[in-house]
Parts: structure tokens; sequence; C-alpha cells
């Protein structure tokens, strides 16, 4: 038994059906474009980050306060540090104590990160596990 088909009939049937190719060309390339500025929105929005505020703390006996000045020159208390291998010495010997001392870290708003990071860094190496930051108060005219 053969089936015939008036070519009407044919010309009719394809013409019902929607040719779904074009939507997931276009659906693909539209989720391959959000996927790729999605990133570059959520770095790009402006934020305005909180200021530092200072919890009011008793400095103990056994707290290493190390700064670094403007000119990224480090401190061990007023003593200045010739390197960053003498400053990690420093720091492995005081991270055999118990307890161990805390270091406080003071450094310049105008100090190059660099600075900052080699200490922060030799802290790390040295095994040294609380270490702090010391900052101004804001002042409360400023907002």
């Amino acid at each position: 038994m053969a089936i015939v088909y008036n070519e009407d009939e044919v010309d009719d049937a394809t013409l019902s059906e929607i040719n779904t190719t074009p939507l997931v060309d276009v659906m693909l390339v539209l989720l391959i474009i959000f996927l790729i500025t999605i990133p570059v929105i959520n770095t790009s929005v402006s934020v305005k980050l909180p200021l530092q505020t200072n919890q009011l703390q008793k400095m103990q006996a056994k707290t290493i306060v190390i700064s670094v000045n403007a000119s990224g020159t480090t401190y061990w208390l007023d003593t200045p540090i010739i390197d960053t291998q003498s400053l990690q010495n420093r720091l492995q010997e005081i991270a055999l104590l118990s307890p161990q001392p805390e270091v406080h870290i003071r450094g310049d708003a105008r100090a190059n990160y660099d600075a900052v990071a080699r200490v922060l860094y030799a802290c790390q190496q040295a095994g040294i596990v609380r270490i702090g930051f010391v900052t101004e108060p804001q002042q409360k005219n400023q907002r």
C-alpha cells in the first residue's frame, strides 16, 4: 500500500514546522556574550568601601611593632631593618616563643604597598600567627 501525497499538501506540511536552528544559534551567541561580560560588569561596579574602624586594645608587653614609613624603610620598634632577611630572622626568633607575641604593622598611608607586603610575607614565612594593622580612627565629621 503506497501513500500518495499531493505536492500542495507536502509544501504545507514543511511550512508548518518551525526551524529552531537559528534560534539555538542566537541563544548560544547571547549566552557566550553574557558569560564574557558578567565578570567585567562585576569588577567595574563603583563601590564605596567602608572606612577603617579602630577597636581600642591594650598593647601587651610582648607586642612587636613593625613600622613602614612613606619611603618604604622598615623599622623594628625604633630600629631600622637593613633587609628582609634580617627581619625574617628576627621574626623566626619570636615565633618560637610561647605564647607567641602579636605583630602590629604600622604602615604609612603614602608607603608603597610592596614594602608592607614584604613585611607580611616575612611574617608568614616566619610562622607568625597573629598579625594586626595599626590605623588611626576616622574623624567624626568625615563621612
